[in-house]
């Protein structure tokens, strides 16, 4: 078997492995996605739950604050009124209206920081419902990668161990420019010629439809590894190609004269 043949074996068979690969590589990427969507609004999740636990704690100091204040605010009323004098009733008055502006400014903080609250409530409830929505298409996504793997598992086995076996008969050189042009061209890194003149030796390639020499197409007539002179992929022609194309295949054939007799 020639090395174009050895290498148009192992074409076919990286071709049906890319396609296998490419069905398991789409769900892969899908679950990818989803997953890091998923992911996203987790953190955001945690970040607002954190933050919400933490102004909890911060308005339950504040109450604590406004309680304490109040105790103390009504002490100062039970001692304003045995006040001996004006001049120390004035300073407990004083001191009164301190902690009336003070506990003020606490209960202002409170309600800014429960609405504040709230609005954190309404957004992670927001988030719960789209995490929840999106855990469910990330379940999809992981259970459709994995029938698309056990789907196509015994057939990719079979075929990697096949292209194992085709891989051992081809030079190394050789494997290598066709493994680098397959990274560059896929489908298009080997491609058949194209017979436009099977009398003149005049044929194209079918990848970048530039003409190849004579000597070219008679190389590959005999097994010769060759490349497009002009695209570089490596080209290939079926022994049935060249015997059933070109301008002798689709001349008509001649009647006998006992046909023409029949007419």
């Amino acid at each position: 078997m020639s090395v174009t043949q050895q290498l148009l074996d192992l074409f076919r068979v990286d071709k049906q492995l890319r396609g296998l690969r490419n069905r398991l590589d789409q769900a892969e990427r899908f679950l990818s996605q989803q997953s890091t969507l998923l992911k996203t609004l987790d953190t955001n999740k945690q970040q607002l739950e954190e933050e919400a636990k933490k102004l909890k704690a911060t308005l339950a100091n504040e109450e604590g604050e406004a309680a304490r204040l109040e105790k103390k605010m009504g002490t100062i009323r039970e001692q304003m009124n045995s006040a001996k004098n004006s001049k120390e009733y004035n300073a407990f008055l004083t001191e009164l209206g301190n902690y009336k502006t003070e506990k003020s400014g606490i209960e202002t903080r409170v309600l800014e920081g429960m609405s504040k609250l709230d609005e954190m409530k309404g957004k992670l409830e927001g988030i719960s419902a789209q995490h929840a929505e999106r855990a469910k298409i990330v379940a999809g996504a992981k259970t459709e990668r994995d029938a698309r793997h056990a789907e196509i598992k015994d057939r990719l086995d079979e075929l990697t161990k096949q292209r194992a076996g085709l891989v051992e008969k081809i030079p190394t050189t050789i494997r290598a420019e066709f493994e680098n042009l397959v990274t560059t061209r896929g489908d298009e890194a080997m491609v058949h010629v194209e017979i436009i003149s099977k009398r003149s030796h005049e044929c194209s390639c079918s990848a970048c439809m530039m003409a190849i020499p004579v000597e070219a197409v008679s190389g590959l007539l005999t097994g010769k590894l060759t490349r497009c002179p002009s695209c570089r992929c490596f080209l290939y022609m079926e022994n049935e190609t060249w015997e059933n194309g070109g301008d002798e295949a689709a001349k008509p054939k001649r009647k006998s004269k006992k046909e023409k007799a029949s007419l």
